[in-house]
């Protein structure tokens, strides 16, 4: 998993980056290698908002792309409830990809109770 972290108008501590790197590694076990996890985190500015910190992501997978966001009034907790809506996500995902039987056109499979070894009835002209 290769994860991308970008504060939008303002600077991100480490403590926070560490904080977010450590929960987003949840994630790594059942994503490829190769997906992209894109989060960013920005502040509202507004003082009547109470919940003013505000994490996005998105995960760029094979198939759909997995889009989660979240507020709260701290970066961890925003940060919590993020990671468990992605672990949803996620696990949905996978589920359809490895459970789900594979639609197949209607002329590649035989219908029950018929024979498709059967050769059809030959008319014969006398």
């Amino acid at each position: 998993m290769q994860l991308k972290l970008t504060a939008r108008h303002e600077h991100l501590d480490d403590s926070v980056r560490k904080y977010a790197e450590r929960k987003l590694a949840k994630l790594d076990r059942r994503l490829n290698d190769l997906t992209l996890v894109e989060v960013t985190f920005s502040q509202e500015h507004n003082p009547s908002i109470a919940a003013d910190h505000t994490v996005d992501a998105v995960i760029h997978t094979k198939g759909p792309s997995l889009v989660a966001h979240e507020s709260a009034t701290t970066y961890e907790a925003a940060i919590d409830r993020l990671v468990d809506k992605l672990e949803r996500q996620v696990e949905r995902y996978r589920d359809k990809r490895t459970l789900e039987q594979r639609r197949r056109s209607p002329h590649a499979a035989p219908e029950p109770g018929s024979d498709a070894t059967e050769a059809p009835p030959s008319e014969s002209v006398a």
